[in-house]
């Protein structure tokens, strides 16, 4: 499995300047063997340096990653172990497919030709041309298939659906998963995309300004939060009428007689503390992933700024 065990990792925000940019704070995160592992997180929030950081790019400014007990930074033995997609192609621009097949090979011994000229066959990936002359989608087609040919226990994916149509996203998906199955290795990775990390992910983490907010199970995350109507007869609901119940209320509206509440919490026990009341109505709606993202980022402000001056 990979351990993340308090890392931080800041940057320069200048060249020669002594103030930094942290921009991973403190984050503990256990990834287990053989799951498919989902990073959420707003913008610039990190994910793509973490998964730098677990790649072995750079080190951690503090704490430390491991990847099956070892120590990943300046150990090729337990990088072998990782394929990382970035979410930039354009390294790859002078390579036909044989010269793609041939880098990797170089490097992963456990390379598999079968499967790259399988993959590359069923995605009808022109064998001749330059990735140059590539589409976005075909390039992200390959370096996938690359991903996939070189047998890692770990694969990762920055963004790996971009650029891709809708019909192209589910056959790439459906071979990822496919071939994963076959061999029990590590998905993670990495979308904007909420509801397609909700569809192939069993785990998630939302980072946001460099910190973790949640890490869990996605069904777990889905029971620790509801959305609550309620409408509690002739007073009014407010935000602290509920926190004094025990609740943990992320947002509050309120349309004629019937309040709606998003709870940080479960169902059953929302529901138990505000029976209470002696509500006219209440009943409890569940929430998807995308909308405890948003509710979560929006508890945190943000996009607040960009809103006010609108």
């Amino acid at each position: 499995m990979i351990e993340i065990k308090n890392i931080t990792m800041s940057f320069e925000k200048e060249k020669g300047d002594k103030e930094e940019f942290v921009a991973l704070d403190d984050i503990s995160l256990t990834i287990p063997e053989g799951c498919i592992y989902g990073f959420l997180g707003s913008n610039g929030a990190g994910k793509s340096t973490l998964m730098r950081l677990i790649c072995g790019v750079y080190p951690c400014s503090k704490g430390s990653i491991k990847i099956d007990g070892r120590e990943v930074y300046d150990d090729p033995e337990a990088k072998g172990n990782i394929f990382f997609v970035n979410d930039e192609t354009i390294q790859y621009s002078a390579y036909t497919l044989k010269d793609l097949k041939h880098y990797y090979k170089c490097y992963y011994p456990e390379f598999s030709d079968e499967i790259f000229d399988r993959l590359t066959g069923r995605l009808e990936l022109p064998q001749n041309k330059r990735m140059s002359q590539f589409s976005k989608g075909m390039k992200r087609q390959a370096v996938v298939v690359a991903a996939l040919s070189c047998k890692t226990k770990y694969i990762m994916l920055d963004e790996a659906f971009d650029g891709l149509d809708p019909a192209m996203r589910k056959i790439i998906k459906t071979m990822i998963v496919d071939e994963l199955m076959d061999r029990g290795a590590t998905l993670i990775v990495s979308s904007h995309n909420v509801a397609e990390i909700n569809e192939l992910c069993d785990r998630a983490m939302l980072i946001h300004q460099g910190k973790l907010l949640f890490a869990d199970e996605i069904d777990e995350i889905r029971s620790s939060f509801c959305k609550v109507q309620i409408s509690p007869g002739d007073r009014a609901i407010t935000k602290e009428t509920a926190q004094q119940l025990g609740l943990e209320v992320m947002q509050i509206s309120s349309l004629g007689s019937v309040s709606q509440m998003i709870i940080r919490g479960g169902a059953e026990d929302s529901l138990l503390k505000l029976h209470k009341l002696a509500p006219v109505l209440l009943e409890a709606v569940p929430l998807t992933l995308e909308e405890i993202f948003i509710y979560e980022l929006e508890g945190r402000g943000y996009g607040s700024d960009i809103l006010k001056e609108n």
